[in-house]
């Protein structure tokens, strides 16, 4: 090869021509990426895909981003090319169904005024510099003559950088909105203040729970009285929550709304903690703890221990026990794995952990004719207590002296399905209501004054349901509180969730899969993502087993020492000697020495707990930092031994 030309002018002209070239052919291809996690975490969801491909008519999307106002924020910029590609990647799946607009509202311009108009303001992004726009609108095309009273829209009003990783389902769930406009309605039937009630001790109102915050984004709720004697027709799903003392009228009314083709979801509890309230002085007024829901669960082939809250060695999470304490486990206290959730359902697929609080469990009826499918079972390592020993417990090591593991796994939530008989085969229950002959004189004096009005015909009795019924059963209340799974903030007047665990997610895809919105359902598990580290978890389970164990025998020996001084420090009366004998003060020494002793060894323990994990991460930074560069040498490596025998092959 003459190297001459290359560095001639001709052949400098010709390599800078050969770039230019190969630049723009670049650019001009569509962009490639490789997925290489386990979940297509950053690939579109085949729900999205169902989604934008089904979508009815033509809609738009707007994206307000001040990027004249960010040139030198280049961790915005940043962000906001990785919304655009996101956005833009939805467009190219939807076949020409969406269309993509990127708007720079300038200030005291159109784009401005049409921003206002949608509800999204300027943010600031630092003290004293100006505010910048950065929220996302979906809408139906404009169309002044066919709708001028204006065009559906949903809006987005903030796209906030910590919240990327829901970004998907946030635009999916726009879409959705904009796309189908009518709302199915969830009918709440509780006893719990989960849509907010009044706390008499702090003498004010309290906020509704996140969980309904989130429910009523992508449904209409109506409450159901429980004093009603039937469901309204409206009502498309029937959600029960810590059901009690319901009527024999409602009883009936949710046995004939599911037996015509209701679906309903039901959360039980042995130990609801959200009834427990305190008074002014702290002292806790336990009422209502367990649930009940009297002839429906076995006309649905289910039992429900009420009595018996569910503890778990292995699944337990670890509380704070206040500043400078070191963490303990609550068995009554549950964090649900991915591998304790059916990963085959849709309600909680791709989801990774579920809190919950003294959970109960379900089982299927002995004889019963409905399929019963678990979606969330405890470990092997477990036992069902009395709920009794779970209402206040300050300390919750002492749950460790009465757990003995059964062996066995529990159902914690379950799907029952298939056709059901009704838990009222007489019918509608009758109410007898007695009245003074007085009253029942001037009833008839009425009726002959006042012409007949015909009552409503009476519903159709059903002993039988008319399909398969689908009933989602979960048995715990108390992951639906805040506490369990979500932290909750405030921004511009609005409450923004942090969740931390996947209760949210396994609620509104039970309410999406009960609905038929399954397509969303497979989007938002995939906004959690946490890979428990299991090595970490199962070496911080050994030490506690250690630790627990060591404990009792240092209290046990304290025991047995103070059982010790007791008797020394008594005459052959039984009279207290009141001074300290050479004997008493020897067993005392020994007694100081062997409680030493035993601090150092529980605090062996913890160093070594501490060595170990710091040795497993020492171990894991080799190989992440190590190994991959020594396998990339490698391939170079073999790469130019194959050359130069090609290159030796060549001249021979």
């Amino acid at each position: 090869m003459n190297t001459n030309f290359l560095f001639s002018r001709i052949g400098l002209l010709a390599i800078s021509l050969g770039l230019v070239i190969s630049v723009l052919v670049i650019s001009s291809l569509p962009s490639v990426r490789i997925d290489l996690t386990e979940d297509d975490l950053y690939s579109l969801s085949p729900g999205t895909k169902n989604i934008v491909s089904n979508l009815q008519g033509p809609l738009e999307i707007m994206f307000f981003y001040s990027e004249s106002a960010t040139e030198d924020n280049p961790q915005i910029r940043t962000y906001a090319n990785r919304v655009q590609e996101l956005l833009r990647e939805i467009v190219i799946a939807s076949n020409n169904r969406l269309s993509l607009s990127v708007i720079d509202p300038q200030p005291f311009s159109e784009e401005e005024d049409l921003a206002t108009q949608f509800g999204i303001q300027a943010v600031p992004i630092s003290q004293g510099a100006p505010g910048i726009y950065f929220g996302l609108v979906v809408a139906q095309p404009e169309d002044r003559e066919n709708n001028p009273q204006g065009r559906a829209a949903e809006t987005l009003p903030l796209i906030r950088p910590e919240l990327e990783q829901f970004l998907e389902y946030e635009f999916m769930k726009l879409i959705t909105k904009v796309n189908e406009p009518d709302l199915q309605v969830v009918g709440l039937l509780t006893e719990l203040d989960i849509d907010g009630g009044f706390d008499p001790v702090a003498g004010q109102a309290t906020q509704q729970w996140m969980i309904m915050d989130i429910i009523r984004q992508l449904y209409a709720v109506q409450r159901v009285d429980k004093s009603a004697s039937k469901i309204d027709e409206e009502i498309d799903i029937l959600m029960i929550v810590h059901p009690q003392g319901l009527s024999e009228q409602m009883l009936y009314a949710i046995d004939q709304f599911v037996m015509t083709g209701g679906k309903a979801i039901v959360f039980l509890d042995p130990n609801a903690d959200s009834m427990v309230s305190r008074t002014q002085q702290g002292n806790l007024i336990p009422a209502g703890m367990s649930s009940e829901l009297p002839g429906l669960l076995e006309a649905w082939g289910i039992e429900f221990p009420g009595g018996k809250v569910l503890t778990d060695n292995e699944l337990a999470l670890r509380v704070s026990m206040g500043q400078g304490q070191r963490p303990i486990a609550h068995l009554g206290m549950l964090g649900v794995q991915r591998n304790f959730l059916t990963q085959s359902d849709i309600v909680t697929s791709r989801l990774e952990t579920i809190n919950m609080s003294s959970p109960g469990v379900i089982r299927q009826a002995e004889g019963a004719s409905t399929r019963f499918e678990p979606l969330m079972v405890s470990s092997n390592d477990s036992m069902l207590m009395d709920a009794g020993l779970l209402e206040d417990v300050t300390d919750p090591s002492i749950l460790f002296d009465e757990f003995i593991s059964e062996g066995i796994s529990h159902t914690i939530a379950a799907r029952i399905s298939g056709v059901i008989e009704t838990a009222f085969p007489d019918g509608r229950p009758v109410t007898e209501v007695e009245a003074p002959d007085e009253e029942i004189t001037a009833i008839e004096e009425e009726s002959t004054d006042v012409a007949a009005v015909e009552e409503e015909p009476a519903a159709e009795h059903r002993s039988s349901s008319n399909s398969e019924v689908n009933i989602l059963v979960f048995a715990d209340t108390d992951m639906l509180g805040d506490r369990m799974w979500v932290q909750v903030g405030q921004f511009m007047g609005q409450r923004i969730p942090r969740p931390f665990s996947n209760n949210g997610d396994m609620v509104i895809n039970a309410l999406d899969n009960l609905s038929g919105g399954a397509d969303l359902s497979s989007i938002r598990g995939r906004g959690t993502y946490s890979r428990p580290f299991t090595k970490v978890i199962q070496l911080q389970r050994q030490a506690d087993d250690r630790l627990r164990v060591e404990e009792a025998e240092l209290l046990d020996r304290l025991a047995e020492a103070e059982e010790a001084l007791a008797e020394l420090n008594q005459d052959e009366n039984g009279e207290l000697i009141g001074q300290v004998t050479p004997e008493i003060q020897a067993e005392v020494d020994r007694f100081n020495e062997q409680m030493l002793e035993t601090r150092r060894s529980l605090r062996d323990v913890q160093y070594q707990l501490t060595e170990d994990i710091e040795q497993l991460g020492a171990n894991l930074k080799l190989i992440n930092t190590a190994l991959i560069p020594v396998l990339l040498s490698l391939l170079a490596l073999l790469l130019s031994y194959f050359r130069a025998q090609r290159r030796k092959a060549a001249r021979a």
